[in-house]
């Protein structure tokens, strides 16, 4: 992996942390936040989109628009479980365990679909970034998960971390073996979560509209935070960084997230979760020279 494609990715960890702990904030509203946030995306990079859509650098066919509909369908469902569980549970619970779930999934969807061959130091650096999220997520007492409510994080955290790893292999097909721009991808699947979304606002303007209030300044930094953040990732991709190194590598925005609960939301901090904080650089590290 360059140090270009590294920087991308480190980058785009940091910016995907800062805008989860915006829509942790943001958690009561729910699926009209989504629908928000997708609004703002949309208009502020649709002059990015037009763009290459005018210069007529991307060959359209029925597998590209099938994998962009693919892709937009994934990461809906990926958004609206995400924003449940920011509702039930505490973001350094939720945020381990989505971002924890997914690396290891897409890895094996990169060894299985995409031909990419495991090294011993990536396997290596793979796992020690499982264990650190493991311990960043429980804290180191299990027990917690059997408590009344103990389980929502993971229950909502697993599926979502399953599609962050569906989408994360689709998008990479996408991008790396179809030739779609990152951010028309990207754009296209937000425009697809918006016209989805839509109805549920519609149904009640005014309703949608109360349940804003005091949150459109969270929608607008998430709006135009989260494409940046995913942009970044598919750049790496398409620069010929592995699928099965970026993928488990853009888990390091799981030790800034924690931290960001900890520090931030006041949320339970202990040896434990700090040991996984250590564990998980020793890992993302070990990804980076592999």
């Amino acid at each position: 992996m360059t140090f270009t494609s590294l920087l991308l990715v480190v980058l785009a960890a940091f910016i995907h942390a800062g805008w989860n702990l915006l829509a942790k904030r943001a958690a009561p509203v729910g699926p009209v936040f989504v629908f928000a946030y997708n609004l703002v995306s949309c208009v502020a990079y649709a002059p990015w989109v037009v763009m290459i859509l005018v210069r007529g650098t991307i060959d359209w066919g029925w597998v590209g628009a099938g994998f962009v509909i693919l892709s937009g369908l994934i990461h809906l469902a990926y958004s609206l479980f995400l924003q449940r569980g920011y509702q039930v549970a505490d973001l350094s619970v939720v945020y381990p365990v989505a971002r924890g779930t997914g690396p290891l999934l897409s890895s094996f969807g990169a060894f299985l679909f995409l031909g990419e061959s495991p090294t011993g130091p990536g396997l290596a650096g793979l796992g020690l970034v499982i264990i650190g999220i493991g311990l960043i997520a429980t804290g180191g007492k299990l027990s917690a998960f059997r408590r009344p409510g103990g389980q929502a994080g993971l229950l909502w955290g697993v599926p979502t971390g399953g599609l962050i790893a569906s989408y994360t292999v689709v998008d990479a097909y996408a991008v790396k073996a179809l030739g779609i721009a990152p951010v028309v991808l990207d754009w296209f699947s937000n425009l697809l979560r918006f016209f989805l979304l839509l109805p549920l606002v519609a149904a009640n303007p005014r309703r949608a509209l109360a349940r804003m209030k005091g949150y459109w300044w969270v929608a607008v930094c998430v709006g135009l935070l989260s494409p940046l953040s995913y942009i970044l990732v598919l750049a790496a991709l398409t620069s010929g960084a592995p699928l099965s190194l970026v993928a488990p590598m853009r888990e390091m925005s799981m030790m800034v997230g924690a931290l960001m609960g900890m520090l931030i939301l006041r949320e339970a901090v202990g040896p434990s979760r700090l040991t996984g904080c250590a564990i998980l650089v020793a890992g993302v590290i070990l990804l980076s020279v592999a």
